[in-house]
């Protein structure tokens, strides 16, 4: 038994609650390591005679990732305080008790030695994530490159490659006459990137955090695109990027007025005067990726902090938002983001913060500051085993399990899983323009469980190298489009919706062959098993034991034989 790859905390992270009288406890584990681990548990403040209110519980493994297992088991609980420790039996036939970070070679009898859960504070800090979220597809529009009310030649919006400068005149008039299709394609969500006041395309460079930008129209606007939003079962969410400003933002436009005798310098990370932002040197004062057009904000500051509370909150109250992505999110503090939360609930409670980081980000995730993340851990899983072929089945559900082990169960189903996004190449880009890999990947995407994020275009088979030609005008001309991966995209979200197991089930199974590369996953829900065979390579697979069950994705009769790429879907 490896003792030292045990790993168990007293803490939120470990030991938490789901809803009131209902605890999930974990244990990490050596993978392959441990044969059976059972949960003993007592009752703090009474007698350790009392076996009435001792329990013990034998934990399933969970999930796998290369490294570890994890082991899992929810249970109720109505005491004051619990205390329990852990029955480890090792594939050796070792046995050893683990209690308050110690290790015992007999059953634990002293409370002492035992871990500790206070019920009350654990259901106090439990996670409360939006009970809209879980199960819903998002649709991410770069709105400058989505959809016009203006005159724009056809040699411009469909433009190739497309130029970062190059004004396609998209507005939110545009999206709005679009929510439809959105809401056909059978989206729940749309995420707007930047849309106030900014010299660029992108808008990542905020002037005016108050102003929608000139460029896609007014705050009215918003507003109506919110409005008919939400009429058809639409959540807006909005871009907040509250990392850094544009050098034009009014804070800092004093800063390089006035220099050090500036009422605002604190707003900023400034290191030396006068400031100084050549190209190619390092700038005088933090910012956003060395790039001086792009000054980072001192959120440590009371001003800064009440100055971004108060965007949150405003377009919350006057627009209706449903939530925020937040830009860089992980290069601001803990503190910060802890105070937006609380600021943002008290305005709409229900409405979903998303960090944008490039790592799994178990820190942000704990029930006190986002709902979720961008899930580029999922990103890099699919590029590295579809695209690229560099990795294999087994790798890619060994990065699923990580974080089925690592995340809180509450969280796991509302990643944002994507296979691109406006700061990637386009996934079909990535993957030399086979679009079967596309159709393999989208599969992936919608049919795992989390929060797919769809980026715009995608559906249509859209392509485009790094930014900014992943960023070109959405294809309306149908010349321009892909109908067989639209209804493709269309027959996933529509599998999705119809067998609540894909999406609030258990997974029951998840496994790989790396042979054959075949994945299969189950997963059940009130009496319905949901089975999903993902195929992933060229060649073809044999899958005899579903040999005449219908494929919900074909309509078919399946022949037992899976083809490069394909997926199938079958139901019990």
């Amino acid at each position: 038994m490896e003792y030292a790859a045990i790993e168990h905390g007293a803490n939120k992270r470990y030991c938490y609650a789901v809803e009131k009288n209902q605890f999930i406890i974990r244990l990490k584990t050596k993978r392959d390591d441990i044969r059976r681990v059972v949960l003993h548990t007592h009752d703090k403040y009474l007698s350790m005679k009392q076996l009435d209110k001792a329990g013990t519980w034998e934990m399933k493994r969970a999930s796998f990732d290369r490294y570890h297992d994890y082991f899992e088991v929810q249970i109720p609980m109505d005491v004051v305080c619990l205390r329990y420790f852990f029955e480890l039996e090792g594939m050796d036939g070792a046995v050893s008790y683990y209690g308050n970070y110690q290790f015992y070679p007999e059953v634990i009898e002293n409370l002492q030695h035992m871990f500790d859960c206070p019920q009350t504070l654990r259901e106090e800090e439990q996670f409360e994530i939006p009970h809209w979220a879980q199960g819903k597809v998002v649709y991410q529009i770069f709105p400058s490159r989505f959809s016009t009310t203006a005159e724009v030649s056809k040699e411009l919006w469909y433009k190739t490659p497309i130029e970062a400068w190059d004004e396609l005149k998209g507005n939110l008039r545009g999206i709005t006459a679009r929510l439809e299709y959105i809401k056909n394609l059978g989206a729940d969500v749309v995420y707007l990137t930047p849309i106030f006041r900014s010299a660029s395309q992108h808008k990542y460079d905020t002037i005016d955090y108050f102003q929608i930008d000139p460029d896609f129209g007014t705050q009215e606007d918003l507003k109506e695109l919110v409005d008919r939003a939400h009429e058809l079962g639409l959540r807006v969410i909005l871009d907040g990027v509250f990392n850094h400003t544009a050098p034009e933002f009014f804070a800092f436009e004093d800063v390089r007025k006035n220099g050090e005798n500036s009422d605002y310098k604190d707003w900023y990370h400034i290191e030396q005067f006068p400031l100084r932002a050549e190209w190619g040197e390092k700038p005088s004062y933090k910012c956003f990726a060395y790039f001086g057009g792009m000054p980072k904000l001192n959120q440590i500051n009371p001003e800064v902090e009440k100055y971004i509370m108060d965007v949150a909150c405003y377009w919350l109250r006057t627009c209706g938002i449903d939530g925020w992505r937040l830009d860089v999110g992980d290069e601001v503090s803990h503190r910060f983001w802890k105070k937006f939360r609380e600021a943002v609930r008290s305005i709409n409670p229900e409405a979903l913060l998303i960090g944008e980081t490039w790592y799994y980000a178990d820190d942000f995730l704990e029930g006190d500051e986002w709902d979720t993340i961008m899930n580029y851990d999922f990103y890099l899983a699919v590029r590295d085993f579809v695209a690229e072929e560099k990795t294999t089945a087994s790798r890619f559900v060994e990065t699923i399990g990580f974080l089925r082990g690592n995340i809180h169960k509450k969280v796991f189903p509302i990643f944002w899983n994507l296979i691109d996004s406006h700061d990637t190449e386009r996934f079909l880009h990535a993957c030399g323009e086979r679009k079967e890999k596309q159709h393999f990947a989208a599969a992936l995407q919608l049919l795992l469980p989390g929060m797919p994020m769809i980026y715009y275009g995608d559906e249509y088979a859209m392509t485009g190298a790094d930014d900014p030609d992943c960023r070109r005008g959405m294809v309306w001309d149908e010349a321009y489009q892909d109908q067989k991966m639209y209804e493709w995209y269309r027959t996933l979200i529509s599998v999705r919706h119809q067998y609540p197991a894909l999406t609030h089930g258990e997974i029951t199974t998840l496994a790989a062959d790396d042979e054959t590369a075949l994945i299969t996953m189950v997963a059940e829900k009130d009496n319905v098993s949901v089975t999903v065979l993902f195929h992933g390579a060229d060649g073809t697979a044999e899958a005899g034991a579903y040999v005449g069950r219908q494929d919900l994705l074909t309509g078919q009769s399946f022949d037992g034989v899976l083809q490069p790429y394909q997926t199938a879907v079958f139901v019990s």
